[in-house]
């Protein structure tokens, strides 16, 4: 049986929790991806023969862990491709950070572009440069480390490393950006942790939530958390 861990199913959407370290979809190179292990449950479970329908409707970085939302039909797909571009969705992120931000809360908006793996911040007139917006909110701390909850409003390359980077935060684990080494790890602390939107045909309220990962500090569990 593949190793996934399954949110939400139904005939036209399947919701999973992906582990840090693990690749969303395949990358060319024999990698195991979530988007295999999603296949291979869906044959030996459904018993389909041939080619499985299944398509990401985002992704999430090898290093993050959370939500991953796929679509099992064409419909499905279309419908909800149309609600991410229309900012239907509701994608909500926690974090953990070892730098208190200068502000409890605020919003962030840079113009993010594309640089050899990473996202750096730019002029708007740069080519590439792409406006990125989200917000944040301090949930609760202990030790000198920091629960920060953000709603994505864009959805670009390492956007929120790259955001809290520059306000001098950089997200545990994430050296590449700055942030405090985390033993023990295949990932880093940021995790998709909430999703909501319209469910393609149903035009139902659907809200996913991810539990936190088992190495993250048992404080994230604050009963402080909005649900």
């Amino acid at each position: 049986m593949a190793d996934i861990k399954i949110l939400y199913e139904d005939n036209h959407l399947l919701a999973l929790d992906k582990p840090a370290g693990l690749l969303t979809q395949p990358s060319g190179r024999q990698e195991d991806s979530l988007e295999a292990r999603a296949k291979t449950w869906i044959k030996q479970v459904k018993d389909k023969p041939g080619e499985v329908f299944l398509h990401a409707v985002h992704r999430l970085d090898r290093q993050v862990s959370g939500v991953v939302l796929f679509a099992l039909t064409g419909k499905a797909l279309s419908r909800m491709n149309e609600q991410m571009r229309e900012k239907a969705v509701l994608k909500i992120y926690h974090a953990l950070i070892t730098s208190e931000p200068a502000a409890a809360s605020g919003i962030l908006l840079h113009h993010l572009r594309h640089s050899r793996l990473r996202s750096v911040t730019a002029s708007p007139h740069e080519k590439g440069s792409k406006p990125s917006r989200l917000s944040y909110r301090v949930v609760t701390h202990l030790k000198g480390m920091y629960l920060v909850e953000i709603v994505l409003e864009t959805g670009r390359y390492h956007q929120i490393r790259a955001q809290l980077a520059e306000l001098g935060c950089p997200v545990l684990g994430d050296v590449r950006y700055g942030g405090e080494r985390w033993p023990d790890t295949y990932g880093i602390a940021l995790h998709h942790r909430r999703m909501e939107f319209m469910h393609p045909t149903l035009k139902s309220q659907i809200i996913i939530v991810a539990s936190y990962p088992e190495n993250w500090p048992v404080f994230a569990t604050s009963s402080k958390e909005v649900k």
